[in-house]
């Protein structure tokens, strides 16, 4: 009976053995990259443990506006001061005297550290060129005058740019023949997802010494500079934002309480993006719990009557615009008495400055009856259904895109509602299913200003290395398809114009701006109720100046009520802002 308990314990004792065994070959062996469930790098682990560091640089690349000016990540020159430092004799007094500050202040701000600290955190004090040298010619161990990088307290064009993330599964997904730490950086969304290649981090720089178990030196006190091979790395993208146009066009967009919506900035020439806001803000803390991540100028809305230009170039090209045909615009569009509108008797010119809805519900119709698709393809030519983007090739990626998160636009869902005059006349005003971006609006003005050639819209020139050479080049694309003729984009020019001239006009408004303005406003029901009132999209779009056009504009203010939300005064703004931008510069 002995026997047997001695043996039952035994294979117990064997079998507890086995499993130590086990687990310590997978700790020590087999899993020291990703460790249990959450992926835990057991090597950094244990290499953190016996050393302390101050990153320099996290590795991952750069964004830059058209000019050169950092947009993520700026590089502060600081004082980085080493713990070790406490138990030392060193000539403080020096540090000091080469920076201007208190003995008492640099001792202090050592004392108690766990790690390597900037001096002067939570706000790091920054160092001159001069100070600078005269640091790092002290030659003291554990002192040192550096350039590091750190976020941008105020960052532009947030949803624009993206946000990145620690995603082992992710980064092993699109790397997977590659060598990365698990807590590599990869892009989420916005360009850091669609340049993510780019920007991935070939590893950090860093300041690193080694520690014992208390904390003191391990090794004596000299701190290694730990630096990637590749000295061209980390990737610069240069963006074609302006970062001053940008912050101008932030602060106003947040100065009009704008909680959703946003504006779109285009240069027309080279069809670039100038400046692009969408709101609401971003969480970074919760990106994907709200709608903040998303680029609301990028995603699909109703766009109310701006739509009606689309209308407008089909018409003038079937002929259904002679100069001696009125539209009875006191009904609506079913033909009934209109309690909001008593236009009277329109002609076409008439009817697009004032924003009829029954002579483009009328039209519509009329065209439909020459074909089911004229407006889809009217819609096409002037670049509102497809993505606008830039798109081609980049090195091994045939159909690389900048922006990724663009929607595509439609006109109609299905067959049904093309063949069907209520659901036409409904899409003839930009509602029903009638869905485009703000981008694609701003686009839609700039192929207009410029007389009917479509180009692709660019948020990046240029991807370059650390030294400014350039790694590769985004040449101006035109985007592929019909478009309109000269002849129609002049006629449609001067229907924009009229809406701010005419007296009674939608975009009247903007008639004693600095820059004049061609435009049409905008003003869809999203069947949606809020407070017991019917919510709606608020829309002006347009160019300026109109003689000689360089700036294509959009503002949206998405689901507010009818009397209140006015976008016209953002708008009106902006080309203030942008006038002052170009007497400036």
């Amino acid at each position: 009976m002995q026997r047997r308990r001695l043996r039952v314990w035994l294979v117990i004792c064997m079998v507890g053995i086995m499993v130590l065994v086990a687990r310590l070959a997978q700790i020590q062996l087999i899993s020291t990259e990703s460790f249990s469930k959450y992926g835990i790098n057991l090597l950094e682990g244990s290499v953190s443990q016996r050393t302390q560091e101050m990153v320099i640089d996290n590795g991952r690349g750069n964004f830059l506006d058209r000019s050169g000016k950092p947009l993520i990540y700026e590089r502060i020159p600081v004082l980085i001061l080493f713990p070790f430092l406490n138990y030392l004799e060193w000539p403080v007094e020096e540090v000091a005297s080469a920076i201007g500050v208190s003995e008492r202040e640099i001792l202090e701000s050592i004392e108690g550290a766990d790690g390597p600290i900037a001096f002067g955190n939570p706000e790091p004090y920054l160092l001159s060129e001069r100070e600078m040298t005269a640091i790092n010619e002290l030659k003291i161990p554990g002192v040192f005058a550096v350039e590091r990088k750190y976020p941008l307290s105020n960052t532009q064009a947030e949803q624009l740019i993206g946000i990145t993330g620690e995603n082992s599964k992710l980064l092993e997904e699109r790397y997977g023949e590659k060598e990365f730490s698990a807590r590599t950086l990869v892009g989420l969304s916005g360009l850091e997802e669609s340049f993510d290649e780019f920007l991935v981090g070939e590893g950090k720089s860093k300041l690193v010494y080694h520690v014992d178990g208390i904390g003191s030196p391990l090794f004596g006190i000299n701190v290694k500079y730990s630096e990637p091979a590749n000295p061209f790395y980390p990737i610069n993208i240069k963006t074609t934002i302006d970062k001053d146009l940008q912050e101008r066009a932030e602060n106003l967009v947040d100065k009009h309480q704008i909680e959703n919506g946003g504006l779109v900035l285009l240069d027309i020439e080279s069809n670039n993006i100038l400046a692009m806001v969408s709101r609401p803000h971003l969480n970074r803390k919760n990106p994907f719990g709200d709608l903040g991540v998303e680029n609301q100028m990028l995603k699909q809305h109703i766009p109310g009557s701006v739509f009606k230009t689309v209308v407008a170039a089909a018409a003038i090209d079937h002929g259904l615009t002679l100069p001696s045909r009125t539209f009875n615009c006191n009904e609506n569009i079913y033909g009934k008495e209109d309690p909001n509108f008593q236009h009277g008797e329109l002609n076409f010119t008439q009817s697009f400055a004032k924003s009829c809805n029954r002579t483009f519900a009328d039209l519509a119709k009329e065209l439909k009856a020459k074909d089911a698709k004229i407006i889809e393809d009217y819609a096409a030519k002037l670049s509102l259904t497809g993505s606008v983007g830039w798109t081609g090739t980049v090195f091994h990626t045939e159909k690389f895109r900048q922006l990724p998160d663009e929607d595509f636009g439609r006109v109609f869902k299905n067959e049904e509602a093309r063949d069907d005059n209520n659901y036409v006349a409904l899409s003839a005003i930009g509602q029903h299913e009638v869905r485009v971006t703000p981008l694609a609006i701003a686009n839609m003005m700039a192929t207009i200003a410029r007389g009917g050639g479509k180009q692709m819209v660019r948020a990046v020139e240029s991807v370059e290395y650390q030294n400014g050479s350039k790694v590769f080049g985004f040449d101006e694309n035109k985007l592929p398809g019909d478009s309109i003729s000269p002849f129609t984009a002049q006629k449609l020019q001067k229907l924009l114009r009229e809406v701010v001239v005419d007296e009674e006009g939608t975009g009247r408004w903007f008639k004693e701006l600095p820059y004049s303005v061609a435009g049409k406003s905008g003003t869809a029901e999203t069947g949606i109720m809020k407070d017991e009132k019917q919510n709606h999209n608020k829309w002006f779009a347009g160019y300026f100046p109109y003689e000689n056009p360089k700036y294509a504009l959009v503002t949206v203010n998405l689901g507010v009520h009818s009397d209140e939300g006015g976008i016209n005064p953002l708008f009106a703004d902006m080309v203030k802002e942008v006038y002052t931008f170009d007497q400036e510069n």
